[in-house]
């Protein structure tokens, strides 16, 4: 297997590790800025679009900063290759007329959202499925404290804390709202306030707060950056009983008992994830998170 990587961060060494765990003969290339750019083992590369060739590669992942997703995805998608885009699929909604391309071109697309392979929030998308009672409401939050995420380099100049670099909390943390548009679809309205005040001192939104319509229900989300102590869960509250899910400790509460726990970390949804991609490539099959998903649910978190 031949695999393009497309910008060499943090989460694309992530992708490497998957990647090397499925199929340790994996040959893996990447497109680099510069030839002045870092080398790694077992990694050759490649400076120019024009030295990709037709056919060589079985996919290509792109996980650059979001703000250069466009111009990657223009660049590539006319060779026709499987592509497995990191999330978000862009910073703003100027993308539409290239995901239409791509959506009638047929080419796979996959938006790696990997909490769609956390088991417990597996277990809830199908407990719902089975349950077919009345929702009454969803909340969701996600606080986690940013100058964490990146211990070795000052937060204020990571990408996420720039925002024309893509960066803020309604990006970076758009798993809850493509979860929530995996397990309901999309709302019917939405409404959102996005802010930058807290103490972090940043020029992106490190707050953002959502109600999302549904038919007969309503969905809370609130993101952050500020939260010293972690807490990422999801409520859901049917006529009868209120599950609880806690995605840190991959476990879901029912009237405060647990009835199911994973020992499935975060982390390990990547080889998961990884393994889904290449299995629906192999078999020529769109994903269940096409570039089209994709937009949907950028519309969700950014359209006015």
């Amino acid at each position: 297997m031949k695999v393009l990587i497309v910008g060499l961060g943090s989460i694309a060494k992530k992708h490497i590790t998957a990647l090397k765990s499925i199929d340790p003969t994996i040959e893996i290339y990447a497109l680099r800025s510069s030839k002045y750019a870092e080398t790694f083992d077992n990694i050759s590369n490649l400076y120019s679009y024009d030295e990709i060739i037709k056919d060589w590669f079985d996919f290509i992942i792109i996980s650059n900063p979001t703000s250069e997703h466009r111009q990657s995805i223009e660049a590539l998608y006319s060779q026709n290759i499987p592509l497995f885009i990191e999330k978000p699929l862009y910073h703003s909604l100027a993308i539409e007329d290239l995901v239409a391309k791509i959506d009638r071109n047929k080419i796979i697309t996959y938006i790696a959202c990997n909490l769609r392979f956390l088991d417990s929030i597996c277990y809830v998308n199908k407990y719902i499925k089975d349950k077919r009672e009345k929702i009454n409401e969803v909340n969701v939050y996600c606080g986690s404290y940013l100058p964490d995420w990146r211990k070795n380099c000052d937060y204020r100049n990571n990408y996420s804390a720039i925002p024309e670099l893509g960066g803020g909390v309604h990006i970076d943390l758009i798993h809850e709202l493509d979860y929530l548009y995996w397990m309901f679809g999309n709302p019917q309205k939405s409404h959102r306030i996005f802010s930058s005040k807290s103490s972090l001192e940043i020029k992106a939104n490190d707050y953002a707060n959502y109600c999302l319509e549904y038919p007969s229900f309503n969905a809370s989300v609130v993101l952050n950056y500020f939260r010293r102590d972690a807490k990422r869960t999801m409520e859901i509250v049917f006529e009868d009983e209120t599950l609880f899910v806690d995605l840190l400790t991959n476990s879901v509460h029912r009237d405060n008992k647990v009835i199911y726990e994973s020992s499935q970390r975060i982390t390990d949804t990547y080889k998961k994830q990884m393994e889904y991609f290449i299995h629906c490539v192999n078999e020529k099959k769109a994903t269940f998170n096409t570039i089209k998903d994709a937009y949907n649910v950028l519309k969700i978190g950014l359209e006015q």
